[in-house]
């Protein structure tokens, strides 16, 4: 009992940045879950992707600003970027012959390589490589309020309008003839996909900020077949994985940030294999499903 207290426990009793870095993925995992699983029922998975590489561009203007990795100023700059993409790319495919998907990917691709290009002029690689893969075990506590108030924002958002956006991503089409202004709660759903992405980048980079986002939301519609059910899995998926992540890291001494997307990854290829609609039950259905 000492021996699983020491391994499971202790990290986050002795060190203050254990603790820190455990509360700020509960904290994503609250947002960011519930924010994924929209997404994806919305068919947009990849354009968290796109908006996550969009947050780039103004993470590299806060780090030239504030002369530094300053998560706060990066983090301002990363949410007017990454609105900025997401409300241009709405306007080229509602002007132009271009999908939304397809203008996200242009403007991701022009976001990532101007980003990599800003920060390399005034930052050392090790500043780039903070920026791209997150400083988790490096949040304090302005970056941690920064994380905790982006969750609760979102909370209470999806809260307030939990009803009409559930209906634009299942029935969109049905919105908008009933006069649900649905285009409104399209922009709303990518406020928060932006926000959370800026939570995610303070912790885990711009690479694999949406990894917390997306991994859990695949995991919670293989498990659950409700809206609540699904947001419910998906924020228990992320929490989950970033505990795991940590204390593997730590142990082994990983890096923290792969390592907790490794273990949401991981949480995935078991949901495939074990849940209720995965691999074994197919292959071995239970004696009243066969025949």
């Amino acid at each position: 009992m000492t021996t699983l207290s020491a391994l499971l426990v202790e990290p986050f009793v002795d060190y203050g940045f254990m603790r820190r870095a455990l509360v700020a993925c509960f904290a994503l995992g609250l947002g960011s879950g519930p924010v994924g699983v929209l997404l994806m029922l919305r068919r947009m998975s990849l354009a968290g992707d796109a908006i996550s590489h969009a947050v780039l561009p103004g993470a590299a203007v806060g780090f030239l600003v504030a002369g530094g990795l300053s998560l706060p100023a990066m983090g301002l700059g990363g949410l007017v970027a990454g609105l900025a993409v997401a409300l241009l790319s709405g306007v080229v495919s509602r002007t132009t012959a271009l999908k939304e998907d397809a203008s996200l990917a242009s403007f991701y691709l022009a976001s990532l390589a101007l980003g990599v290009l800003i920060v390399s002029l005034r930052g050392s690689n090790v500043d780039l490589l903070h920026v791209l893969f997150g400083t988790i075990l490096a949040i304090d506590g302005e970056a941690l309020v920064m994380i905790g108030a982006i969750a609760s924002l979102t909370l209470l958002a999806l809260a307030l309008v939990y009803r009409p956006l559930a209906l634009e991503c299942f029935d969109p089409g049905f919105l908008r003839s009933v006069g649900g202004h649905g285009p409104f709660y399209h922009l709303l759903l990518l406020f928060l996909v932006v926000l959370n992405l800026v939570a995610g980048f303070q912790a885990l980079g711009t690479l694999m900020a949406v990894g917390l986002m997306m991994l859990p939301a695949s995991v919670a519609a293989l498990w659950a077949r409700t809206l609540p059910g699904m947001a419910l899995v998906a924020a228990a998926t992320a929490a989950a994985s970033g505990y795991c992540g940590l204390i593997v890291s730590f142990h082994l001494g990983l890096a923290s940030g792969p390592t907790i997307i490794l273990s949401a990854a991981l949480v995935y290829a078991l949901s495939l294999l074990f849940s209720p609609s995965g691999l074994v039950r197919r292959l071995f259905p239970p004696p009243h499903l066969a025949g």
